[in-house]
């Protein structure tokens, strides 16, 4: 089988599509800087139970990508086929207090990865992009072929001209790509920073937890599992150089999907639910929408659906309870 590239093995989504293609027969060459956006510790946990139940198949490299030298080094001599590049720094609200972090792991190492892409000739390279490129839209639900010009956060336009800059290399070196908005995603060794995480954590500890938004928030919640079938259906299915016009409107090899539920819940329902999960009630404290935050997020998932099979599997009903249950387990409540 391949060997494939990951960055940001160690993030949430990079260390459960490495796990997957290991278990395929894959081999994975992983990047991660292991910043302290959230703890390292649970970085160095996901990189541990990859490396648990795929020890020959798993190479781990500690690099920063937003750093060219770095990368080039740490690369030297190693042989991969296709890239999946899901390492970024992540976050709407972080984005108004460290910009520059956004610059230099969504912009810079973005160019970076395309022009490994491009020295090594990849058959494929599938990057993460992001929901949040929709902005505060009053249509629902968000399709890939919708205008995406008005970011409200600094992290939504990096994501944004993530694409711009991947359609330029699609046009001007026929590289194949794939951008993936991903729809918030959730699950077992989730991002401490995201809702469920925070949620359940506060609800144990008995602490309040905090509804932005008034609770009048919508999102279309994505099991993890689900987005990690997503990525792999895309990777195996590099967009062709026809001249036929690819979901997102390019013309040449660069396609680009939403990766979503399908669904859009409402916040409330999802608090409910992650009571009932924890079996007690939260101490809630209602606050307005946070600068950078949109009411409502749905995916339209037409064109995955059409070009790649994807289908959803997972409803919160059954993804929020497996989360609390690996929530109780890895944090010992």
């Amino acid at each position: 089988m391949a060997r494939i590239l990951v960055t940001g093995a160690a993030g949430f989504i990079g260390a459960a599509v490495t796990k997957r293609l290991c278990a395929r027969g894959d081999s994975v060459l992983g990047l991660d800087s292991l910043n302290d956006y959230y703890q390292v510790s649970l970085k160095e946990d996901r990189v541990a139970d990859i490396r648990s139940v795929a020890p020959e198949r798993f190479t781990f490299k500690k690099v920063d990508f937003s750093d060219q030298h770095a990368l080039t080094a740490a690369l030297a001599g190693e042989e991969f086929t296709r890239i999946v590049h899901l390492g970024a720094q992540a976050g709407v609200r972080y984005s108004l207090e460290n910009p520059r972090a956004y610059v230099d792991a969504n912009l810079t190492g973005q160019v970076n990865m395309l022009e490994i892409a491009r020295e090594r000739a990849v058959g494929h390279m599938v990057y993460a992009s992001s929901s949040s490129v929709y902005g505060g839209r009053a249509t629902y639900p968000s399709s890939v072929d919708d205008r995406v010009d008005h970011p409200v956060s600094l992290y939504a336009a990096t994501k944004r001209a993530d694409e711009l800059m991947s359609e330029t290399y699609a046009h001007l070196f026929r590289l194949p790509l794939t951008g993936l908005r991903f729809f918030t995603v959730y699950g077992p060794w989730g991002r401490p920073d995201m809702a469920l995480w925070l949620f359940a954590s506060a609800i144990f500890e008995d602490r309040p937890i905090r509804i932005y938004g008034e609770g009048e928030m919508y999102r279309d919640f994505t099991y993890i599992d689900d987005i990690v079938t997503g990525v792999l259906a895309s990777l195996d299915s590099a967009p062709s150089d026809d001249g036929m016009a690819k979901p997102g409107g390019s013309m040449g090899p660069h396609a680009i999907y939403n990766i979503g539920n399908n669904l859009s819940e409402h916040l409330m329902k999802v608090i409910d639910l992650v009571e009932q999960a924890c079996g007690k009630a939260a101490i809630r404290e209602y606050h307005p929408i946070q600068p950078g935050e949109v009411r409502r997020t749905a995916a339209n998932i037409e064109a995955i659906q059409n070009d790649l099979g994807y289908e959803p599997t997972v409803r919160i009903e059954q993804g929020i309870p497996a989360f609390v249950d690996w929530y109780r387990e890895y944090s010992g409540v």
